[in-house]
């Protein structure tokens, strides 16, 4: 059994010997071999929690979230219209060489906007599904518009330092190249909480990013460790052995809390659900007073 090693750093406001620390940690000590990170970040107490959140892993799907911030910004400088229509195409140019690729639709999340090739598909509504059903296609589509240069530069504004959307989806030249894209829990978290207090754009836009996150119909994680009808604005990603999600939380009567969970090294993925769940589950106890 490999032991995990994790590093706790805790705000001023969760004590070294908090329950929602130990238990969090007791919770991932019990996957063999489970790497994980925890990004918490309550908007209403200011209460912080981050268990390895700086770990640099593989962003999966969750890159979607970036690429969503930067269309945002550029409609409200007024590049494009988001009702503008993109033509549905299935052909890339690797970002590595320039090479072609096309995308595999039983690899995508989602098949049904391959069905709408050579027709032209609003800007919202592809952004819409790439976070809502974590479509590949519309994402390779998008972020050619909205480059990976900028993504960064606008990373790198709002605090996540350690996030870097280099590709697309399925750009096998690229990934073999060495260009990966990746992020932390913590950057995640940054990204989200920007999202939510209006920091990463216009108060129109960023609601509009939140009612994008709100819709995502995968949530056997962070949601499944929620009450029923507690809203909570996420992406999900993975890829061989890796799971995330990444979620704006909102307990009723209250202010919203971040959380994000990122685990590698756990080959089932029922298994990285469940123990995402469970961590949701033990700081919606911390967040809403319910833990015991």
């Amino acid at each position: 059994m490999i032991t995990v090693l994790l590093v706790v750093q805790l705000a001023a406001a969760l004590p070294p010997d908090s329950s929602l620390a130990a238990r969090i940690t007791a919770r991932i000590a019990a996957v063999p071999a489970a790497q994980v990170s925890v990004a918490y970040v309550d908007l209403e107490t200011r209460d912080t929690l981050y268990i390895r959140a700086d770990t640099v892993m593989h962003a999966a799907s969750t890159m979607k979230i970036p690429v969503m911030v930067q269309l945002y910004r550029d409609a409200a400088a007024k590049s494009f219209s988001l009702d503008q229509g993109l033509m549905v195409v299935n052909h890339f140019a690797s970002f590595a060489d320039g090479s072609p690729f096309e995308l595999v639709p039983s690899e995508d999340g989602d098949t049904t906007l391959y069905r709408e090739a050579g027709n032209r598909v609003p800007i919202r509504r592809l952004i819409h599904l790439m976070i809502t059903r974590s479509s590949n296609l519309a994402t390779d589509i998008l972020i050619s518009l909205a480059g990976p240069d900028r993504i960064n530069a606008t990373l790198r504004s709002l605090g996540a330092d350690h996030t870097s959307v280099l590709r697309g989806v399925q750009d096998i030249k690229a990934f073999d190249a060495g260009m990966i894209n990746t992020t932390t829990a913590r950057d995640l978290a940054t990204i989200l909480t920007a999202i939510e207090t209006g920091q990463a754009d216009n108060e129109a836009s960023t609601r509009a990013m939140r009612d994008h996150l709100l819709a995502d119909e995968f949530n056997d994680r962070i949601p499944a460790g929620v009450p029923r009808g507690v809203k909570v604005a996420h992406k999900t990603g993975e890829i061989t052995a890796v799971a995330h999600d990444a979620a704006i939380v909102y307990p009723p009567g209250r202010k919203p809390y971040v959380l994000v969970v990122m685990t590698r090294g756990i080959p089932d993925l029922s298994v990285a659900a469940a123990l995402t769940a469970d961590i949701s589950r033990l700081v919606y106890a911390r967040a809403t007073g319910a833990a015991k």
